[in-house]
């Protein structure tokens, strides 16, 4: 029974730091839940809080709590050590490449657990991958600026009022979204200009609404086996985006002047 409950232990606070990695910060309600910004909702367990708070992964200010540095360096050890119980069984994990703030990242995720998971087991007619890593790299992180930002449709009922109290003037709903919240947003913005009108709207529904590409295709009225192709070139440019190619360096330009050319320079006194 002690192994059965050390197990459970163990993955409610895998749940509870994973909860808090994705949405940034959260509020914990009277009820013993986390909610965060967009209207998730999680059940937190008493003992997993008080054994993020003692090993220092989850920090507290009141009922909002956010997750530590060393939070994620301590999922990630957990997820490789297979401390949570029949995990393997449901886990595909698989190392890819991210970039995050300028720089290069080698990352885990679960194939399982990602939009793409699907996508990522196609096969060309070659034997190789339908989508290079670089591309669901990329859906991936859609995916995640998407749910930081906080614009999951809402499958909770909301308890807010339903007349505001903010004063005359104040700004509507998004004075109440956290700094990392609006961050994704802007990211989210860009990536979809980047994407472009014609292409982002099937990116948008599969890596951040979970839509099947059936459901694509019927929603959108297109032809059969037509929305993996598109959603193949909207990732690979969204790629290109997030990890633009390198830049040949310019040439520079050489002039020749006959013998006693003198070039202008720009502070030198005419005669």
């Amino acid at each position: 029974m002690s192994d059965a409950r050390e197990g459970k232990n163990a993955a409610d606070l895998v749940k509870l730091l994973r909860f808090l990695l994705v949405a940034g910060e959260a509020r914990l309600s009277g009820d013993g839940a986390l909610a965060a910004v967009g209207g998730r909702v999680q059940p937190v367990s008493p003992a997993a809080l008080d054994e993020a708070l003692s090993l220092g992964l989850v920090c507290r200010a009141g009922a909002v709590l956010a997750a530590t540095p060393e939070a994620r360096a301590h999922l990630k050890r957990r997820l490789c050590a297979g401390e949570t119980p029949f995990a393997g069984q449901h886990r595909d994990v698989a190392e890819v490449v991210v970039v995050r703030d300028g720089a290069r990242e080698r990352v885990l995720v679960n194939r399982l657990e990602s939009p793409l998971a699907a996508l990522a087991r196609l096969k060309e007619k070659t034997g190789g991958a339908f989508l290079p890593e670089s591309a669901l790299a990329a859906g991936e992180r859609l995916h995640a600026d998407f749910t930081r930002g906080g614009l999951q449709p809402r499958m909770t009922m909301s308890w807010e009022p339903r007349i505001a109290s903010r004063q005359k003037g104040e700004a509507g709903a998004s004075r109440d979204l956290t700094d990392t919240a609006l961050a994704a947003r802007l990211r989210l913005a860009r990536a979809i200009e980047a994407i472009g009108p014609e292409l982002s709207g099937v990116a948008l529904d599969v890596c951040c609404f979970m839509k099947g590409l059936e459901t694509v295709e019927r929603e959108r009225q297109w032809p059969a086996r037509s929305a993996k192709l598109l959603l193949r070139a909207a990732l690979m440019a969204l790629a290109r985006h997030y990890a633009p190619p390198a830049t040949a360096p310019k040439r520079r330009t050489h002039a020749w002047g006959a013998e006693g050319y003198r070039p202008e320079m720009g502070g030198e006194a005419r005669s």
